[in-house]
């Protein structure tokens, strides 16, 4: 399972049909409540500091 905020950085077509084929559950949080995964909101900053430039 992954759990992942609304952001554009996990909403692409390509994941989306990666997780589809492997049958990957996928939840978001809800809008608004980026505590509800502290961890996924930690990465995505990092990721945009590091290498979304």
């Amino acid at each position: 399972m992954v759990v992942s905020d609304n952001g554009t950085e996990l909403t692409s077509n390509a994941i989306l049909k990666w997780q589809e084929e492997r049958r990957v559950e996928w939840h978001y949080i809800a809008p608004g409540k980026p505590m509800q995964n502290g961890f996924v909101e930690s990465f995505n900053g990092r990721l945009r500091d590091e290498c979304l430039l």
